[in-house]
């Protein structure tokens, strides 16, 4: 189980000056790469070469993967960034297991 998901709000710590501070939303988790990428931070342009689908080819601006370790979860209830637990709490009588806040200690999902 990971501690940032897909739409989660983050906030970027450390790594290019020009990103540092940014927040923005989680579009996409690589766990076995320890990457994420996020809304409007590491942009790149992407050469296309031309082709039927794309008779122009050209320049594009996206969104390259950063490292997990330079982002930190925005809290949704004191939005301030935050590190992330776990806990087992109860629903319908079995065990499940929930993402907490280390800043406000409460359940996040």
């Amino acid at each position: 189980m990971n501690k940032i998901r897909r739409n989660d709000t983050v906030v970027v710590i450390c790594g290019d000056a020009k990103d540092k501070g940014k927040r923005g939303r989680v579009l996409k988790v690589e766990p076995r790469k320890d990457r994420i990428v996020v809304e409007g931070v590491n942009n790149v342009k992407k050469h296309l070469r031309r082709t039927q689908q794309n008779p122009r080819g050209g320049r594009v601006d996206r969104e390259a993967s950063i490292h997990i370790s330079n982002v930190m979860l925005i809290c949704p209830h004191t939005n301030k960034p935050t590190r992330v637990g776990f806990t087992f709490v109860e629903q319908a009588g079995e065990k499940v297991k929930k993402r907490v806040s280390k800043v406000s200690g409460r359940v996040i999902d």
